[in-house]
């Protein structure tokens, strides 16, 4: 663990010696591919730091905040674009909004200059309340920390479990943790900004709809950055030659395969295994029955649409059995369910002892 504790170390301050220059010296260059070529050795870095960590959690939440958020908000600032345009003005803004699971507020991403900072005053767009759990968001943060701590418990009598019912709980777990983890990393930054931040998760579990699911409550942050990375440009590209109507459809399609890549690129961190192109398949599979849905939707118009009680548990029943079909194998294939209890156990015991 010590020697992992440095190398996570190492990774981020080159990581963040990476966005110094991004910030000082990239910012200065024309946008355009001029701009994208002198970011080039740092995507690379961003891509290839995370192999440098073994343990799940340090090196998953590293690939993510770099593989996923940098690169792409990056990609967008070569030209102009994104969260990162125009600067920040301040580096320390810059960083946080390059990196971490940071989604500003439309009153605040609307604004130019991000106004500047204050570290001792909240930013004029922040409401009183805004760092205030509202009773509902306490009693649902109750009840995810409550079953993330039995599926934890649980986990003490994994080896009398039928496979499937562990298979559900670690999803049920990774859910409810990657949910924290994005908290947990977004709002000290949010409260040292003074930035009213939107939500990673809305309740997925209420989906009535894949497009509901996809594009309204599961990890808002990679669906904000792949639109205007994948799903703009495709559609704008589509659109002369098959209509505007209809190029979203292969949008969606190509914004999913993009998606299934770069989750197959994180598993490769995760497993350092063969990819076998499950988890791609998942989000190409995916991606055409959210297409399919949506010309089906226009279609019909408001003709017919089924209740959400309907469509709600038909949704949840389509997701978990395609995870557990394509998400899910290459986690217990490669062990990554063991090492993933066998980490927070570890930590546990450090804590248990102190």
């Amino acid at each position: 663990m010590d020697g992992e504790l440095k190398n996570f170390i190492k990774v981020w301050t080159l990581a963040i010696t990476c966005l110094c220059y991004c910030y000082y010296i990239a910012s200065r260059i024309p946008k355009g591919m001029l701009r994208l070529l002198s970011l080039l050795p740092v995507l690379f870095l961003f891509l290839t730091l995370p192999f440098d960590l073994t343990s799940v959690h340090l090196g998953g939440v590293t690939a993510f905040f770099l593989i996923w958020l940098g690169t792409f908000k990056l990609l967008l600032f070569s030209f102009d674009q994104g969260p990162l345009s125009p600067p920040p003005p301040n580096l320390f803004l810059f960083i946080s909004i390059a990196c971490l699971p940071i989604k500003l507020t439309s009153q605040d991403a609307n604004n130019p200059s991000h106004q500047k900072i204050n570290n001792t005053k909240p930013h004029p767009a922040v409401k009183p309340s805004s760092n205030i759990l509202m009773p509902r968001s306490l009693l649902l943060m109750s009840i995810k920390v409550m079953l993330l701590a039995m599926i934890l418990y649980s986990y003490n009598y994994r080896q009398h479990m039928h496979p499937y019912l562990l298979l559900s709980l670690l999803c049920l777990h990774m859910y409810i943790e990657l949910e924290f983890v994005l908290a947990i990393c977004a709002t000290p930054a949010s409260i040292l900004l003074g930035f009213d931040l939107e939500p990673q998760f809305n309740e997925p579990y209420l989906s009535t709809s894949l497009q509901d699911f996809w594009g309204r409550r599961w990890n808002l942050m990679v669906t904000s950055i792949l639109r205007p990375t994948v799903y703009i440009p495709v559609r704008q590209s589509c659109a002369p030659f098959i209509g505007s109507t209809l190029a979203s459809l292969p949008a969606i399609i190509i914004t999913f395969v993009v998606s299934g890549l770069m989750h197959e690129l994180l598993y490769y961190h995760l497993t350092r295994a063969t990819p076998t192109w499950e988890v791609t398949w998942f989000f190409v599979l995916h991606g055409f029955c959210t297409a399919v849905e949506l010309a089906v939707k226009k279609a019909v118009a408001d003709r017919w649409l089924l209740p959400p009680v309907v469509s709600g548990p038909l949704t949840a029943g389509f997701v978990v059995v395609t995870a557990f079909w394509l998400f899910c194998p290459q986690i217990i294939r490669n062990g990554v369910h063991e090492k993933i209890i066998g980490e927070i156990f570890s930590v546990l015991r450090i804590y248990v002892k102190r």
